[in-house]
């Protein structure tokens, strides 16, 4: 084996010119894979950060994933039976025996848990009237399933608590309704209920949805503006392991029938489009590669050309046709090794220099920068790829190779 590198390494040195464009088009290669890669990766993994930071793991609603079944069906289940222009049943809404299911949820390990009711309002200050959502939180149990203290630019989380009916809102809705930090706003709800609300807090998440419609008061509270005293409309999970919400969410809505959703779910649309940018990017760095693998088949096809005499040299010797498909396979690996390695040090050369990039205006997330992912696994990814597509490449060659005669060929040398 030792001598079979030995005459490999001897063969693309002598011809340098074309090792060098061969190496150096499998170099750019994985440098593109790697940057892109990083980039696309990099710009998901903070998506998903955001969404996963802002909002909770698993949501439990007051409602079924499918409508119950109407009395004829029940009764009639194997009859030809069409129901039209049911009017729904008038129900209480909300999550029917709260308390209970709270303390299941909470007695699960890794699992954090906390009540809140949701409902409409419109806030009114002076002549400036903007609907928003507000949602009623217990201040110690919600900061453990979310991060709205973290995003908090003015104000506390506790300070709903010091204040009479205190309120939290975004920082775009301050904006619009042009209050400040102790202003008083009117809030009216659906069901006609008046209150007057005082700001006690101001957040910032860089998500519009929310900056600009939500806001947050006590849970009691909320409860008396919405008229329904009580009651709990969702409860909000967030688990140690955040891969566990989809499994455990599923096994929640078995268990309780209320519809259960996870982070995966919600975002289900979002998490499709990024599978089709992998697959757009996998397929145009793969390209890049497909194109430098054919730079190596061209030389290594070029080398059998003109050293068929060596061949006959070799066989008379006593390499088998093994050894010679051996041979030439082997200066595909080392082509396509080599660049792997030159296109690692050219892509982290080029990771390093778009993190330098700054852009002249802030994002909407407060980030003035690409966003990069530095993991070893799209190293490699890319070096892999690289030498399996050089391997490839050089297959048809090495066994042209190891298929001629060397009789004939010293024959026609004769």
């Amino acid at each position: 084996m030792r001598l079979l590198l030995d005459l490999a390494r001897g063969m693309l040195a002598r011809r340098r010119r074309q090792t060098l464009v061969s190496v150096t088009g499998v170099a750019l290669g994985v440098a593109f894979f790697i940057a892109i890669a990083s980039l696309m990766r990099g710009f998901q993994t903070y998506f998903i950060q955001q969404v996963i930071d802002v909002q909770p793991h698993i949501v439990i609603k007051d409602e079924t994933r499918t409508p119950p079944a109407q009395a004829a069906e029940l009764a009639i289940t194997d009859g030809a039976v069409s129901i039209n222009g049911v009017k729904p049943r008038d129900r209480v809404r909300g999550i029917r025996a709260s308390g209970e299911k709270l303390d299941i949820l909470e007695a699960m390990p890794g699992v954090a848990a906390a009540p809140i009711l949701t409902g409409p309002a419109l806030l009114r200050y002076g002549a400036r009237d903007l609907s928003v959502t507000i949602t009623g939180i217990d201040p110690q149990r919600y900061r453990r399933v979310a991060n709205l203290e973290k995003d908090m630019i003015q104000g506390r989380l506790e300070d709903l608590r010091s204040a009479a009916n205190g309120l939290i809102i975004g920082s775009t809705l301050a904006y619009r309704l042009g209050v400040q930090l102790g202003d008083t706003v009117i809030a009216v709800s659906p069901r006609g209920v008046t209150l007057q609300m005082k700001i006690v807090g101001i957040f910032h998440t860089g998500l519009v949805s929310l900056d600009q419609t939500q806001g947050y008061a006590l849970l009691k509270v909320n409860q008396v503006l919405q008229d329904r005293s009580n009651v709990v409309n969702q409860i909000l999970l967030r688990l140690d392991d955040v891969t566990q919400a989809e499994p455990l969410a599923r096994r929640i809505e078995a268990r309780f029938g209320d519809r259960t959703e996870s982070w995966e779910e919600q975002n289900r649309n979002i998490l499709t489009v990024f599978v089709i940018q992998n697959a757009i990017m996998y397929s145009v760095t793969g390209a890049i590669l497909l194109v430098a693998a054919f730079g190596i088949y061209n030389i290594i096809s070029t080398v059998v050309f003109e050293k068929t005499r060596d061949i006959a040299i070799l066989k008379s010797l006593g390499f088998t046709e093994g050894d010679i498909q051996a041979l030439f396979l082997l200066q595909g690996a080392i082509a396509g090794l080599l660049g792997a390695v030159l296109g690692c040090l050219l892509g982290q050369a080029m990771i390093e220099g778009l993190a330098q990039v700054r852009f002249a205006t802030e994002t909407p997330a407060g980030n003035d920068r690409f966003m990069l992912a530095q993991d070893w696994r799209i190293f490699a990814v890319a070096s892999g790829f690289a030498v399996v597509s050089a391997g490839i490449a050089a297959v048809i060659p090495a066994r042209r190779a190891a298929r001629l005669d060397p009789v004939q060929i010293v024959r026609g040398a004769a």
